[in-house]
């Protein structure tokens, strides 16, 4: 049991043994800087229960507390807060379970049920753009901290591969192409797959300005530009099963399928069970038909199917047209009944996708609801804000997206130069080196991304990413190399006296974390502050999980390198002279080291050994 829940247990003691009164709950919050004590207990919440001075029944709690909890060596009241002040020897004992525990905060999955997570889910007519990476990242975060919560994790992606819009792209390459290739042009299949999708775009638009200029309605000339039309009579082909059309498909979509892989492998994310437009887009007919006879869906005269979903506050939403073709509603039905046939344990889903399509996931969710799948009750639609730049909106169509691997690249090449000029770098081979640019641009780009909240929208600034101090991923980074930095200079001290068992075995002491430390000595405030902020991980991990958002786990991360630092300025860990306390404050850096570790792991983000 932890203290708080100690602590809730004997609040709610004090509370009957003085008012005779059962309390429901107690509310806790972090005690302010400005104040002595480690945990808040506010009280309140609790008048509503409990008749009297708030600082009078603070007061009474706090002597209870102390009364009977040996782990409280004190309290204070201010107005309707009571401040409890915990022992050292309570945060010591903490401190000296966790030494040895390796993925520290993890819980071990013991659950038969999973959770299905999709992300990137992109389109085969263009190579993925910095839109793309948030959503990546989030998707691939959210699947590893719902892990480390204990759950089992499917991590998934459905291929938008099919429509016009990637007819659009074949049909350019057909028309001005001249038979290249990736090989023949160097370029990454999804890039020179994006390369005619952007040339469609400009014949469209110039022969829809030529139509105009000939006395055609503007509105008549973009349904009916040519090369429009043929895009079209392409895609009438392709459903039809035409030989040559579908021949030309598979041979684009594979570039880009080579392409996409090459990104997410740099980009350190990856998937469990990939899903094909083109295979499920036939999919929820067959769930409509059955929704028909069970009154769900109701048919229009023209034949249309549609449910009302105006007594919950949404509209009436089509599900099948009047000629029986599916809408991406009905395939998203049929994809979500298709993943559980697939996977019988997911019996939960998290979509990963932006925020203009909130809309679309409410009466999704409610449709599944209402066909009577109990896994309904745990779909989530993991909404996200877009990304801007300081130069505006990207559009895919002018050729005016941030490429994902470009930016990868200009994010090392950023890193390399800063690096560069903070130097310290001398003793690295050019390989070494190249590596190191790469995990801190890399970090800078997914921290920076990461540390916001998913719904908010974010301007993102590549040289503000990668700088070394504040709120950024090179920042912490360079806090954990600080750390093997103190670790690798305990290790030298102690084998300057190899020869001498008796300092071996501090050494051992030291570097090994196998003894209890600082049991019999009081705490610098710094460390009681540190092995705190130790504390709180799993919990951070399990609200994380709970509210599908990384940035918990991103400024959690911060605040802990924050109270490091602190500690680092203000107290000597090898200097000091008190063995126990030299022990204490290694293996006290060193715990720090692997919770920023394990807390980056989850961001998916590296942490090198030397900067």
């Amino acid at each position: 049991m932890n203290i708080q829940d100690v602590l809730s247990e004997k609040v709610k003691e004090a509370i009957f043994t003085n008012f005779n009164v059962e309390l429901p709950n107690v509310e806790f919050q972090p005690t302010r800087k400005d104040f002595e004590g480690d945990i808040t207990i506010v009280v309140f919440p609790m008048l509503r229960f409990v008749k009297g001075n708030p600082e009078r029944i603070g007061n009474q709690i706090g002597d209870y507390l102390q009364q009977h909890v040996e782990e409280v060596s004190g309290y204070n009241v201010v107005k309707g807060f009571l401040n409890v002040v915990i022992s050292d020897a309570y945060y010591l004992r903490f401190f000296n379970t966790i030494k040895d525990i390796r993925n520290f905060g993890y819980k071990t999955n013991t659950s038969k049920e999973a959770i299905m997570v999709e992300y990137s889910s992109p389109n085969t007519n263009k190579p993925l753009h910095l839109g793309h990476i948030r959503n990546n990242l989030l998707g691939y975060s959210v699947a590893e901290i719902v892990k480390a919560s204990g759950k089992k994790v499917y991590k998934t992606q459905i291929i938008n591969d099919r429509g016009i819009h990637i007819c659009k792209s074949m049909l350019a390459w057909q028309k001005y192409g001249k038979g290249e290739t990736p090989q023949s042009t160097g370029l990454k299949g999804d890039k020179l797959v994006g390369k005619y999708y952007v040339a469609f775009d400009k014949t469209y638009k110039a022969e829809v300005t030529a139509m105009v200029a000939e006395g055609i309605a503007k509105e008549v000339a973009e349904k009916e530009a040519p090369i429009l039309m043929e895009a079209q009579d392409m895609l009438r082909k392709w459903e039809a099963g035409d030989d040559e059309v579908v021949a030309l498909w598979k041979k684009m979509n594979s570039w880009v399928y080579t392409g996409f892989e090459e990104t997410y492998k740099n980009l350190g994310v990856d998937f469990d069970q990939l899903y094909f437009e083109s295979n499920t887009y036939l999919l929820g007919k067959d769930v409509v038909a059955d929704g028909l006879k069970k009154g769900v869906f109701y048919k229009k005269e023209d034949g249309s199917v549609w449910i009302d979903l105006t007594d919950e506050g949404l509209d009436e939403k089509i599900v099948l047209r009047s000629d029986g073709t599916a809408v991406y509603m009905t395939q998203d039905i049929g994809t979500a009944i298709q993943r559980v046939k697939d996977y019988p344990d997911v019996m939960g889903m998290v979509y990963t996708v932006g925020n203009e399509q909130d809309y679309h996931f409410k009466v999704l969710f409610l449709i599944l609801k209402k066909l009577g799948f109990a896994w309904a009750d745990q779909l989530h639609h993991l909404s996200y804000g877009m990304v801007d730049l300081p130069s505006g909106k990207m559009k895919s169509r002018e050729g005016t997206v941030v490429d994902a691997d470009d930016l990868m690249d200009d994010m090392t090449q950023t890193a390399a130069k800063i690096a560069q000029e903070l130097g310290k770098l001398e003793d690295y081979s050019t390989e070494e080196k190249q590596e190191l640019y790469k995990i801190i641009g890399l970090g800078a780009l997914k921290y920076f991304i990461l540390k916001v909240d998913p719904k908010k929208r974010i301007l993102f600034n590549p040289e503000e990413s990668v700088d070394f101090q504040g709120n950024t991923g090179p920042f912490i980074q360079y806090t954990y190399a600080r750390i093997q930095s103190i670790l690798r200079k305990a290790e030298e001290l102690y084998l300057e006296g190899l020869e001498n068992p008796a300092v071996q075995d501090t050494k051992q002491d030291l570097l090994d974390v196998t003894n209890e430390v600082g049991i019999q000595l009081g705490l610098h405030p710094k460390e009681k502050e540190l092995i705190k902020q130790i504390q709180l991980f799993p919990e951070t991990i399990k609200l994380a999980a709970e509210n599908f958002s990384p940035a918990l786990i991103a400024n959690y991360t911060y605040d802990l390198v924050k109270e490091f630092n602190s500690f680092y300025q203000q107290v000597s860990i090898l200097g000091e002279t008190n063995d126990q306390k030299k022990m204490l404050r290694v293996q006290l850096s060193k715990k720090v080291g692997e919770v920023i570790q394990s807390a980056f792991l989850l961001l998916g983000i590296q942490v090198p050994e030397r900067m």
